[in-house]
């Protein structure tokens, strides 16, 4: 169990900071479609906040199921988070954590610079190096730039 549902993200109320923050920040990044698409072209069928697990194109969904998916997949992914990252973090830099392995994916975010760096003590290094996270398909992409400004001035908040 990660520390986002110890702390109360789940069991049908958002009870802490950290668990409303977690929702917020990845809610607003990702966006809310109710209908599967390709966000970029030869990605893989999203839906709701950026789900891609187990999607194909025609899928819909309500917003009261996208919320469910999020909150049973940000738990998923916090503790994933709190397995690769060792050094003890603060919640905002949890919530920028949890943000990015949401978005790339647990096993890029565990074996990224961002971990690494965290794990050795170099924070402002980590937080700098989720700038990095910012193509697709090889190419910069200007939305991923922008969330990853926000996700590392989130980090650095949380130093």
């Amino acid at each position: 169990m990660s520390r986002l549902v110890k702390r109360g993200l789940l069991g049908g109320l958002v009870a802490t900071a950290v668990g409303l923050a977690a929702i917020t920040h990845t809610g607003e990044e990702e966006g809310l479609k109710l209908k599967a698409y390709i966000p970029i072209p030869g990605d893989v069928p999203t839906i709701c906040y950026g789900e891609t697990k187990g999607v194909r194109l025609g899928q819909t969904a309500t917003k009261a199921e996208c919320d469910a998916m999020l909150l049973k997949r940000l738990d998923e992914f916090a503790g994933k988070v709190e397995t690769c990252v060792k050094a003890p973090m603060s919640d905002r830099t949890l919530v920028s954590f949890v943000g990015l392995a949401y978005n790339i994916g647990s096993g890029g975010f565990c074996g990224s610079t961002v971990v690494r760096r965290y794990n050795a003590g170099d924070r402002l290094g980590a937080c700098d190096a989720m700038l990095m996270w910012n193509k697709a398909g090889g190419r910069v992409v200007r939305g991923l730039t922008l969330r990853r400004q926000r996700e590392r001035a989130l980090c650095l908040a949380g130093l």
